[in-house]
């Protein structure tokens, strides 16, 4: 039971539908959607356009996207994977030739071709009800006329103005005046409201072919980039086969590589050798939940790439050996010192929907831009931000995730489903770049092994393991005698730079014919219901 007394909010609670979102105005545009007809897959998209304006720094229709979708509250989940792919010209020589030893983020190296709006027009073919033009419609009319800005949008735009400065288009866009605007302040983006009208007219073809493609391929080639119109012609997300893990009686859903929801799995499955009771903050707990992620983490950067260009050992992360080995390497009485070597990629941008209608269809979909405003670049007639997944490539020789021509990199971003008894029971994701995995596994064992509401869940103090050893990233609310507990044991803890993350999730009470939402405090969203 929520302690009544402390700063925090309570879950959503509802009869017929409901959509959890991180902006106030996306999770009300997808209510309203539904109630004028549309059904949870129309919901989440509307949602997610909204967003692709009023929260910019956070995601767009020049990034990607994944979706998991359960139709008619079955336990028959579909999954979408609506990440691009580089150049078919784009190979490793290119960066050898140049010298470099990552992919610079500034630069069109770094845009794969964008995957979210063929993800959304196909999702909303297959899935949807309401003519694609509704279903758009709340967006532009928040990019013609404007929106006023809200205070986590201000405080991540603001980190962001040296590299928003650095291209034209971006700062007269971005920075009226010169700067980032205030909170309360109305923006307008009138040129992401005509390409989203053409998006609405034409579908699909209304980004990837005609005046729209043309204007960031020509962008993208003006600064050395190899992108041509036949690679956004070309351009296909497709339908995945989940994968799945059973976790103390609920299976969880994700989608496969070359995404990193296997990797929440793993941590799962590492964590299901250990007993939940007690503390859900306690050292022991967090000591477990830390090391699971590190060895979880290595085994990922190792293995996970695109499996149409490389062997992705699917199995092998979900086995029970693979679990029961790793497990067995965790000590409560130290810090694991020997580990594979990795590295990994830092705190990205995000937003992640959660939606469940009237038929309980629901709906985890999720869209990014990677860094904060993506690579910075913006298509200077269409209004596009380019993302920059293309850093998430390695360059090292040999390496299953080295960058290639028309190929997808490792992805950070992956929504999330549980089922249990035949029927959906809960659409969920965290936000957070490669905290995400483990945003996912902290997620669902503090509801399913400490029996916390959602919100109790994702209001909790987060901690971050880093590539650098033993340094785990702490938000401030952490407790302190915790935090002592753990660096005696050879943990070395620094203060986060942001706040980890951010989650949205919507439990479906079959029993009451209610739904339960939650969303993340640490971003300006609610879940709220109908």
């Amino acid at each position: 039971m929520r302690n009544f007394e402390k700063p925090t909010r309570s879950v959503a609670v509802s009869r017929h539908a409901m959509a959890a979102t991180s902006h106030p105005s996306a999770t009300l545009a997808a209510l309203q959607v539904m109630e004028g007809g549309g059904n949870a897959m129309d919901a989440a998209i509307t949602a997610c356009a909204v967003q692709c304006v009023v929260e910019p720094g956070s995601t767009g229709i020049g990034g990607d996207c994944f979706a998991l979708y359960a139709p008619g509250g079955s336990d028959k989940v579909i999954a979408y994977n609506g990440s691009g792919r580089t150049p078919a010209a784009l190979t490793a020589d290119w960066f050898d030739e140049r010298g470099l030893t990552e992919v610079p983020r500034q630069s069109p190296a770094a845009v794969t071709i964008p995957g979210a709006i063929d993800a959304w027009t196909r999702l909303h073919a297959d899935h949807g009800q309401l003519p694609f033009a509704d279903v758009l419609a709340p967006a532009i009319r928040l990019a013609e006329g404007g929106y006023a800005i809200t205070p986590r949008v201000h405080r991540d735009w603001s980190l962001e103005e040296k590299l928003l400065a650095a291209d034209a288009t971006a700062a007269r866009i971005f920075l009226p005046g010169g700067r980032t605007p205030k909170i309360g302040e109305v923006h307008r983006q009138p040129e992401l409201a005509e390409t989203l009208k053409r998006v609405a007219a034409e579908g699909r073809d209304g980004f990837y072919g005609g005046p729209v493609a043309e204007d960031i391929v020509a962008h993208l080639r003006s600064l050395g980039g190899l992108h041509t119109m036949e690679d956004f012609a070309n351009a296909r997300g497709e339908y995945v086969a989940p994968v799945t893990t059973d976790f103390r009686g609920y299976t969880i859903h994700e989608c496969p590589p070359n995404g990193q929801g296997i990797i929440a799995l793993l941590i799962l499955n590492i964590l299901s050798r250990f007993d939940a009771h007690g503390d859900p903050q306690s050292p022991d707990r967090l000591h477990i939940e830390i090391e699971a992620t590190r060895l979880a983490y290595a085994a990922r950067d190792a293995w996970i790439a695109d499996p149409d260009k490389a062997e992705v050992p699917v199995d092998e992360l979900l086995s029970d050996a693979l679990a029961d080995r790793l497990a067995a390497m965790i000590d409560l009485r130290k810090a694991l010192t020997d580990l594979p070597p990795f590295e990994m990629p830092l705190h990205r941008d995000t937003v992640y929907i959660s939606v469940v209608d009237r038929d309980r269809n629901a709906v985890s979909f999720i869209n990014s831009i990677f860094d904060s405003f993506g690579t910075g670049l913006v298509a200077p007639r269409s209004g596009v931000i380019l993302h920059n997944r293309g850093q998430s490539f390695s360059l090292k020789p040999g390496h299953p995730n080295r960058v290639g021509p028309s190929k997808r990199p490792l992805h950070t971003i992956i929504p999330g489903m549980v089922t249990r008894n035949g029927r959906v029971e809960m659409p969920f994701g965290v936000m957070g770049g490669y905290y995400q995995a483990l945003g996912h596994a902290h997620l669902i064992s503090k509801v399913l092994d400490y029996g916390m509401d959602m919100q109790e869940a994702i209001d909790m103090p987060r901690v971050m393991p880093t590539s650098e050893g033993t340094r785990v990233e702490a938000e401030h609310t952490l407790d302190g005698a915790t935090k002592a507990e753990l660096e005696r044991r050879g943990f070395t803890f620094s203060p986060a730079a942001d706040p980890i993350g951010g989650a949205q999730a919507i439990r479906i009470d079959w029993d009451n014919g209610t739904l339960t939402g939650a969303s993340e405090p640490r971003k300006d969203g609610i879940a709220l219901g109908i």
